[in-house]
């Protein structure tokens, strides 16, 4: 409890992760807000019924509050977007001057926040993926800004979860984003960092995941600890193994 977890991906795509930590999160009881900025929601409730979990279900049980990136900038941009209850759309930020990502935060504070009648293990912000929002015209500050302030409300207050998945090329010109990449590494409990292969594509290797546990946020003397596998995606699960031990090598 209390953690936030970086997803990176580099020249691959590390989405599977966020398949994972969806149904994982919502197997094991929790209240899930999912900022999903990517995909359509019946993109993430087809990979999620593979995987045994029905977001729609969670959705009418209120475990699962589902933010449409796609549809509500559509919304917004097109003028369709209803004011619910009186509150403004959680991307408000993209019709306004100033690059303000609080009706977004306002967003998941209010729906992770605990009622009365609230009987979930407990709360988790899921993200995917961050990189978007700076597509969408929000600013690299603007972006951290929005991180920090969910960490004090989830992870600190609410004793909750973070996941947030992030594209990042070292490779790349957009210094926007490799700044908020590098940032959100300094901040974060545990990075999942998926990479592609550097010798190209391989039907039996999809590309390598080096995990990254944080020891040196607890100030403590020791380093962080990395472990590196590879892995290749199946229909309904990821096989992981040490690196040159795939079953097309041995």
């Amino acid at each position: 409890q209390g953690k936030f977890t970086l997803l990176r991906d580099t020249r691959t795509d590390g989405s599977f992760l966020v398949h994972h930590f969806l149904s994982f999160y919502l197997r094991a009881g929790c209240k899930v807000c999912f900022v999903a900025l990517l995909q359509s929601f019946s993109h993430y409730n087809i990979v999620a019924q593979k995987l045994g979990v029905s977001l729609t279900a969670a959705k009418e049980r209120g475990q699962l509050v589902f933010l449409e990136g796609l549809k509500s900038c559509l919304d917004l941009l097109f003028g369709e977007e209803e004011e619910q209850s009186g509150q403004p759309s959680p991307l408000q930020f993209m019709s306004e001057s100033a690059s303000s990502l609080k009706a977004l935060f306002d967003f998941v504070r209010t729906s992770l926040t605990p009622t009365g009648s609230n009987s979930w293990k407990g709360p988790v912000l899921l993200v995917d993926d961050l990189s978007v929002l700076l597509s969408l015209g929000a600013t690299p500050v603007a972006v951290l800004d929005f991180i920090h302030y969910c960490r004090v409300a989830v992870c600190s207050q609410l004793k909750g979860n973070i996941v947030v998945l992030v594209h990042s090329n070292e490779d790349s010109e957009d210094e926007e984003n490799e700044l908020v990449v590098n940032s959100l590494c300094h901040h974060s409990d545990l990075i999942l960092w998926v990479e592609g292969l550097a010798t190209g594509f391989c039907k039996d290797v999809h590309g390598q995941i080096k995990i990254i546990r944080r020891v040196s946020l607890e100030l403590t003397a020791e380093q962080d600890h990395v472990q590196i596998y590879q892995y290749k995606i199946q229909d309904k699960n990821v096989t992981f193994f040490a690196r040159g031990l795939s079953a097309a090598v041995l």
